[in-house]
């Protein structure tokens, strides 16, 4: 019998096969945090007097014993069994007998589903963190290993000024940085408690809603049950906001490993156990990594507009639409930090080419400078800009490469790769407020 089943009633098979869905596949990930949330529930119904001590104590018990089996890889939700909630409720109540119904007393399974996901949402978002932070951390050693390695810069795809592959490295670091701005707002946004909301309208049972905050270390509890209901969704979107910023800076890092592996530019190669061959061009060597990347992360930035989508037209309470945030959030979760883990793997493994810029045609990169130059001199702008254009016309431009220099903040000759670790630093420090 399910929680909600009263005697005499059934549901039809189909009716319950298609509004369970994948749910019970999801609620498998959410199973320690369900326990988590029921130990700290447990603990205060015990102190408010909804449930003897004794019964508190050998309640919190019976639940560490669950969630070793959760965390050993051995729970299953068992057949005819509706969800991880009521799966963690039946074997507590065969370990200690009717002291395991009193659990759900003052909780809604709203509720237990908008913690168990502010909890899981919370723990991924730090694992994310983490996965940002390595990369990040390799980009920018990579950046000052190859910083001065000269690349050609391009607007339009078309050749424009120098850049040079520290640039280039570094400037994908300090992208993970605002993405993680983005990220520290969804942690804010998750780290707030909704338990003890009930239904979505609170409970005649005196609880004590900021017990259970401190015990599951929350920063703080969604004070209005109304709104810690309408949370569902919202803490989701946060989320998907977060992975979708860093899944965009992940396309443009794959896009431009394509285009730089591809043999007409020739900037960048990798061993050949991280690239694929042809079935019929034996001298392929195919960026299969970055393309699959590149294509997962444009799927994921869909993932904020599907659960806007979602969201859109829902008055305030609970609705069974927020239970389909699960299959559109959780499996983005694990594609973003599989992702993460192989521009790891591969930029580990890069080489990158030396004096690429000596090719004669990159000579024209080299305009500006010799604009620069003539301004140097004392020369209008307007008017070192028609003789360089000129000399570019006329076939007679040159310009010789050890004449760069470039030193202004953020620039080829001077990163400020420290400066850029150091706001990353700032950034990070908001995950711990």
């Amino acid at each position: 019998m399910k929680l909600w089943q009263k005697e005499n009633t059934s549901t039809s098979q189909l009716v319950e096969q298609f509004t369970v869905g994948r749910d019970k596949e999801f609620d498998l990930l959410l199973a320690k945090y369900d326990v988590q949330g029921s130990i700290a529930h447990v603990t205060m119904l015990g102190e408010v007097g909804l449930m003897t001590k004794e019964e508190a104590d050998q309640a919190i018990k019976g639940l560490n014993e669950i969630l070793k089996t959760i965390e050993q890889g051995s729970f299953i939700i068992e057949e005819g069994i509706e969800d991880v909630h009521s799966q963690i409720e039946k074997l507590l109540t065969e370990k200690i007998g009717d002291a395991g119904k009193k659990i759900h007393s003052g909780r809604s399974r709203n509720d237990q589903v908008a913690v168990d996901i502010k909890l899981y949402l919370r723990a991924e978002i730090n694992n994310i963190k983490e996965e940002v932070k390595n990369l990040f951390d390799l980009l920018i050693s990579k950046s000052e290993e190859h910083k001065d390695k000269l690349l050609p810069g391009y607007t339009h795809l078309q050749i424009a000024m120098p850049s040079s592959a520290g640039l280039w490295l570094g400037a994908y670091a300090e992208s993970l940085i605002d993405d993680l701005e983005l990220l520290s707002a969804a942690y804010h946004i998750v780290n707030k408690n909704p338990l003890g909301s009930g239904a979505g309208y609170g409970s005649s049972f005196p609880l004590n809603r900021k017990r259970t905050t401190e015990l599951l270390n929350f920063a703080t509890l969604n004070y209005n049950s109304v709104y810690a209901q309408m949370t569902r969704g919202k803490a989701e979107k946060a989320t998907a906001i977060g992975i979708s910023s860093i899944a965009a800076t992940l396309s443009k890092l794959s896009m431009d490993c394509c285009l730089y592996m591809n043999q007409n530019f020739g900037f960048i190669s990798f061993p050949d156990e991280l690239t694929t061959g042809s079935s019929i061009m034996p001298h392929k060597k195919n960026p299969d990594v970055f393309e699959l990347i590149r294509a997962k992360c444009n799927r994921m930035q869909s993932v904020p507009n599907e659960i806007t989508l979602l969201l859109n037209n829902l008055p305030s309470g609970y609705h069974r639409d927020l239970q389909l945030t699960k299959e559109i959030l959780f499996p983005a979760i694990e594609e973003i930090k599989a992702c993460l883990q192989l521009v790891q793997l591969m930029l580990q493994n890069i080489s990158i080419k030396e004096n690429i810029l000596a090719d004669e045609k990159y000579k024209y990169l080299f305009s500006v400078e010799a604009v620069n130059e003539l301004v140097n001199k004392g020369i209008p702008f307007r008017e070192a800009y028609q003789q360089v254009g000129n000399a570019i016309n006329n076939g007679t431009f040159e310009y010789n490469l050890q004449q760069l220099h470039h030193t202004h903040e953020g620039s080829i000759g001077h990163l400020c790769n420290e400066e850029i670790k150091n706001e990353m630093l700032n950034v990070l420090r908001k995950f711990d407020v």
